[in-house]
């Protein structure tokens, strides 16, 4: 239970942390959310559509829509056709969004990227391969409790 204490412990802070970041840059906890989907997503060499981000978010289309405007109004965020489909949209994070992050949690990651400097080679295996374990277990959860509840009647979200 310790681990699931101290996983607990960083969920909190890294919430709370970023809240301060939104916070003081005029963003939701939610758009702050979006744009690290996105970015997973670029570093992923993933696509990024609205409805990707609507999956990743539990979001509805409307709800999207007012969430991809809103950042792209405050420059972080632009809509571009994609190229092999003019149809469809793709979502690409701004550099000026970029930059933004860094400077917030670029100290954060230099401190992160120093700790696991301290670990060889199997040990960071093993903690990978926990952090990954773990964010499927958290996924998986999710996803179980999204679904409707047949002992309520009804859907998950009331």
């Amino acid at each position: 239970m310790e681990l699931v204490h101290l996983l607990r412990g960083i969920t909190v802070e890294l919430d709370l942390l970023g809240a301060e970041f939104a916070a003081r840059h005029g963003l939701h906890p939610t758009d702050l959310r979006a744009l690290i989907h996105l970015l997973d997503a670029d570093r992923a060499g993933a696509d990024a559509t609205p409805g990707l981000l609507g999956e990743q978010l539990g979001l509805n289309s409307a709800s999207v829509t007012a969430l991809v405007d809103r950042l792209e109004r405050q420059g972080h965020v632009r809509r571009v056709r994609d190229t092999r489909d003019r149809r469809r949209v793709l979502l690409s994070v701004e550099d000026r969004a970029v930059a933004l992050g860094w400077s917030f949690f670029g100290p954060l990651i230099r401190r992160v990227v120093a700790a696991a400097g301290s670990y060889d080679e199997a040990e960071l295996d093993a903690v990978r391969r926990f952090l990954a374990e773990t964010a499927g277990a958290v996924a998986a959860e999710r996803r179980r409790a999204a679904e409707p509840d047949p002992a309520e009647g009804g859907s998950a979200s009331g």
